[in-house]
């Protein structure tokens, strides 16, 4: 299982949103770029870079900052956020290297891209972030509620070859709440597909039950960054297997 911390980038800036609320958030880095190389430090398998600013406005705002964090770190690095057409999912993939691109909302709303990115880049690199409020889809940063019941979206998906995505349930992001199991348990016995759970982690032991249910990947974010989640003894847990005990 991937131990994937996450850096949401607004304005420059490490935050973390509550429940998705733009008008709720928390600085806790002035500097990412020294917060990857943090994270690197302590074991980190991945890291999820999402630009906020792109998700709301579906412009790359964030895209300098996210090239010094690629060239800062050596291990893999996800993208997400306002990835709308080829010519940013392009430049994420070929010019700045990153390992993968997440594809939310254009997911939604045109499938036969998503199709033709995978088909052209391979699967392993295109993947779907899917943000779920009250069982349906949400796009456009959270914003704009879908009519897509998360289930058949997935599925919709998987037929399509999409190997990988990011489950959130946005009531438990911000929350460290612990996730939504249900969610997750429904997607891993109806269709067979690799998913990270994302939103309410608040402890190591949620990250152990990631791991035991076997799940592909486990986002951490606001327990990390308010001191719950101490990745370096997480990672030798893991790595023991000791979180079988």
């Amino acid at each position: 299982m991937n131990l994937i911390p996450a850096i949401d980038l607004k304005d420059g800036n490490a935050v973390r949103l509550y429940q998705g609320d733009y008008s709720k958030q928390t600085v806790y880095s002035e500097n990412p770029v020294e917060l990857a190389n943090k994270l690197e430090s302590m074991g980190a398998d991945y890291l999820h870079i999402v630009d906020l600013d792109g998700a709301k406005d579906g412009k790359e705002k964030n895209i300098e900052m996210i090239k010094k964090i690629r060239n800062a770190v050596k291990i893999p690095i996800e993208v997400g956020g306002g990835i709308r057409n080829e010519e940013i999912l392009s430049k994420y993939l070929e010019e700045i290297k990153v390992n993968r691109v997440i594809l939310g909302t254009i997911a939604v709303e045109n499938q036969e891209f998503v199709k033709r990115m995978i088909e052209k880049y391979r699967m392993d690199r295109i993947i779907v972030g899917i943000d779920i409020k009250d069982g349906l889809v949400r796009t456009r940063g959270w914003k704009k509620q879908t009519n897509k019941e998360y289930l058949d979206f997935i599925q919709s998906l998987k037929n399509m070859g999409v190997h990988t995505v990011i489950v959130t349930d946005i009531k438990k992001d911000g929350t460290m709440q612990e996730p939504n199991w249900e969610i997750y348990q429904k997607i891993k016995r109806n269709i067979p597909i690799n998913i990270i759970v994302s939103g309410g982690i608040g402890n190591k032991e949620n990250i152990y039950k990631v791991a035991r249910e076997g799940y592909d990947g486990c986002i951490i974010g606001k327990a990390f960054y308010e001191g719950k989640i101490d990745i370096k003894e997480v990672k030798n847990c893991l790595k023991k297997e000791l979180y079988h005990v």
